[in-house]
């Protein structure tokens, strides 16, 4: 994990307020290729640095050919679906992990691929997801949000998508 060490001169940060301790449970963004990545990644960011805790980017990929190897978090595929969200990681300066979740083949229910998602983040120590309420079918705000009710944990955090902006001015009246 890209975890940054706080020079031990730094009285204002929280690891070294007496009584109270860096969190170490990361806040994590789910990341689909999507517009609405912005808006989860600021969402995120601001979580995160309230807590004092690091980012996990989780990058949505589609299922798994059967044998096929799986990607590794740290490759171009998974740099790609999280472009969106370096920005602003960058510009927090928080610490980081990417992290890899392809959606289950076949027919999983509707809950399927949320419950996946949640053993995922779980499995990274995750105690907070953010996730778009506009996200793929299965993975949107809400539908995580009643797996993580069924199965008991973590908390989902519901980001707004990104308003609509036309890209063409209107023309004047002429």
């Amino acid at each position: 994990m890209n975890l940054p060490h706080p020079h031990p001169a730094d009285a204002t940060s929280p690891a070294s307020v007496p009584g109270r301790s860096r969190s170490r449970f990361p806040v994590a963004a789910v990341l689909a290729d999507r517009l609405d990545d912005a808006p989860v990644a600021d969402a995120a960011v601001r979580l995160a640095a309230a807590r004092g805790a690091p980012l996990l980017l989780i990058a949505v990929m589609p299922p798994l050919p059967p044998r096929a190897v799986p990607p590794h978090p740290h490759g171009v595929t998974v740099r790609a679906v999280l472009g969106r969200a370096l920005p602003q990681v960058a510009r927090a300066g928080l610490a980081h992990q990417p992290a890899l979740y392809h959606r289950p083949a076949g027919r999983t229910g509707r809950l399927g691929a949320a419950k996946a998602l949640l053993d995922a983040a779980v499995a990274h120590g995750c105690s907070l997801l953010v996730v778009s309420r506009s996200g793929p079918a299965g993975l949107d705000a809400c539908t995580v949000m009643e797996a993580a009710a069924l199965r008991g944990g973590p908390l989902v955090h519901a980001a707004s998508p990104a308003p609509w902006v036309p890209l063409i001015a209107p023309r004047p009246p002429g």
